[in-house]
């Protein structure tokens, strides 16, 4: 999780994937999640259909980035994005 507040990473937390050793059904546990974190933007390589339609639902904006794409690479592509 990156707190960014005008264009500027704040803070940075790892949390866990509850759902890490699940072969289906991941999406909408981790959209769970990120609901209850406020999370309000998600960076992925890809969203699976279920996980597209909860985070469209609770107004939470994607972003997809290539699958070898780093944290960091990630993060900085966003930031000029939306920055």
């Amino acid at each position: 999780i990156v707190d960014v507040e005008d264009n500027e990473i704040k803070n940075v937390k790892v949390i866990e994937n509850p759902a890490s050793s699940y072969l289906h059904g991941v999406g909408p546990i981790v959209v769970k999640m990120l609901v209850d974190l406020k999370v309000n933007l998600v960076v992925a390589p890809e969203f699976g259909p279920g996980a597209s339609t909860l985070l469209e639902h609770h107004n939470i904006g994607k972003v997809s980035v290539k699958a070898s794409t780093t944290v960091c690479e990630a993060i900085r592509e966003v930031l000029n994005r939306v920055g």
